[in-house]
This record gives C-alpha cells, structure tokens and sequence, in this order.
C-alpha cells in the first residue's frame, strides 16, 4: 500500500477487519517489522487521538518517530501554487515536502478543509502534493474531505459491538457553535457504503453531504424517524457543502442534540462520537455517560486501525 486516503485504498476490507482483531490480540507481534524506518507526522492543525494513536501505532511496529508542528517551531509553508511569496510565508511545500522526503520512510499529514473554497478543499491540494512530491508512501491523519483512520476504527468498533450480522447505523448530524469540515462524516458515510449495513443520514435540509459520499445510503430528514430501530447512532456536526453556502452554519437547533429522548426510539443502540465533542450541543450527559456510549473503545481502536494502516505500508516498502 503506497498511501491511504480512503477505504478504497484498502486492498480488502474485510480482510483488514480480521487483520485488525489479529493485531489487538497482540498489538506487537510485528515489532521488529519496521526496525531502522521513521515515521514523519506532520500536523497542520491540532490533535489528541491521532497523534498520540498513530505514535503508539509506529511505536507497536519498531519504527523510529518524527513530529512536525508546521504552525509551531516551522517556516510557514505556503500551499497555493503561482502565487507571489511576498507575505509571511517563505518557503513553498513543492520544495519543503521533498526535503521532508529525504528524512523518513513514510508521511503522515493532518490538514483540515479551510472551509473558504471548496474546489481547493475537495481536491485534497494539501495531501495530494505530499503524495506527488514526496516520493514516499503518505497516509491522511485527516484531509480536507475524509478521515480515513477515524472511519477505521469507527468500522471495527461497530463490529466489535454489533448484536446482528447486518445493524442500522445511522450517521445524525447534530448542532456546533462553530463551522467544521465535512471530512469525518464524508468519511464515515464512505465507509459504511462499503459494508453491507443499513446506512442512514438525517440532517436538517441545507446540510447535505457531496452525493459521492452519500452514496446508496437512505437520507431521511425527520431525524426521529431515521432513529427508529437504530443500533449505532453516530453524532457528527459538519458545516454546509452545497453551492455558496459552502463551509457556513445554518442552524444550531438543539432540537438535534442526541439526548436520552433520541435513544428511546432506538434499538438500545450505541453512542459514537469521534472526539473530541460538545457536550449538550452534540449530546447530553447522560447518554455520553452511559454504559451504551462506545466514545473511548472507539477512540482506543485508533490505536488498531493505525497499526494495521502502518503494518501495510511498510511491507510494501
């Protein structure tokens, strides 16, 4: 595997899903694999589960590891290409990523969509120049329109949990103060495509997702009636896709708060949440709190899905 950005990079899902429970019976039986190769993480924006996840994950694997806080203790780095470099920004990525190739074996990259122009978030500038110029394998640890890692673990954790062979899952957006991405819920729609689930997404009208995510999954806007009968309920709040609106907060209805009310018409389903969350914006107390919220195995499962990223990558080396 050259890079990871998406479940298709994964040479058999299901597969990889074994390959995962394999590796949690014993999370070092492939410590020497990456014995003399570095990692080289490198984060645009901040992060608590995936850098300390995909740490441990390189750590499980024998590999040496090298952090990059391009905003702390780095020239700014500027991104756009034909640009006049007469601002606050010295050194252009075309010749930084290169440099950064010399020094690892493989890339890890986490930058966020900037939310201002969607053609520049949507076609991935930022990772796929890595991809073009670094000549080394690079994996997302967070792109502009997925978040593959995240999605990974979300795929093994419902798995771990699941009462049926094939669940209802339902993907809810929920209210934020403040306008994010779509990557983590892009992400989870496109790998619940890929499995043979009951897939819905509720959202208000306005908040629709870019329909190659979407996919074959049920959009069902009552969001009441989408939890009916659900076994997994993931909250996720993303900022508007469509048109000018792009990257802007329509509503902050609470209304939309997963609360214990939401969970009552559900089939005593699960709580997922990515992390980290708004409380009482994107889900009460209690229903976080309770014993049916699966918040920490899924942000431990980072740790898994990273490994088994990582483990395929360096044999490909």
């Amino acid at each position: 595997m050259k890079k990871f950005t998406c479940v298709a990079d994964l040479k058999n899902l299901s597969e990889s899903v074994k390959e995962a429970f394999e590796i949690k019976k014993d999370r070092y039986q492939f410590d020497t694999l990456g014995k003399n190769k570095t990692l080289l993480m490198i984060f645009f924006n901040s992060s608590l589960r995936t850098r300390l996840s995909t740490q441990k994950a390189a750590l499980n694997l024998g590999m040496n590891v090298m952090v990059l806080d391009v905003n702390q203790g780095a020239w700014k780095l500027e991104t756009e290409r034909g640009v006049v470099m007469n601002g606050d920004k010295p050194e252009h990525l075309v010749e930084a990523i290169p440099v950064m190739g010399c020094y690892c074996d493989v890339i890890g990259v986490r930058s966020f969509a900037q939310l201002k122009d969607r053609e520049f978030d949507y076609n991935e500038t930022i990772i796929n120049q890595f991809i073009k110029h670094s000549g080394k394998p690079v994996f997302s640890m967070e792109a502009a329109t997925r978040h593959p890692l995240q999605s990974f673990a979300d795929l093994i954790t419902i798995e771990e949990y699941k009462k049926q062979e094939r669940p209802k899952v339902v993907l809810s957006w929920a209210p934020h103060p403040n306008a994010l991405p779509q990557a983590v819920p892009n992400s989870f729609a496109e790998w619940m495509n890929a499995t043979d689930y009951e897939f819905v997404i509720t959202h208000p009208e306005g908040y629709e997702l870019a329909p190659e995510f979407v996919g074959g999954a049920v959009v069902e806007y009552d969001q009441m009636k989408a939890l009916e009968g659900a076994d997994f309920v993931y909250a996720k709040n993303w900022s508007t896709y469509a048109g000018d609106n792009y990257g802007k907060v329509l509503s902050k209805d609470r209304a939309w708060t997963i609360s214990a009310e939401h969970m009552k018409v559900t089939n005593n389903a699960y709580f997922m949440h990515c992390l980290p969350v708004r409380r009482n914006m994107i889900v009460t107390d209690d229903v976080i709190e309770s014993p049916q919220s699966l918040v920490i195995p899924e942000a431990a499962n980072r740790e898994i899905s990273a490994t088994v990223v990582l483990k395929n990558i360096i044999e490909s080396l």
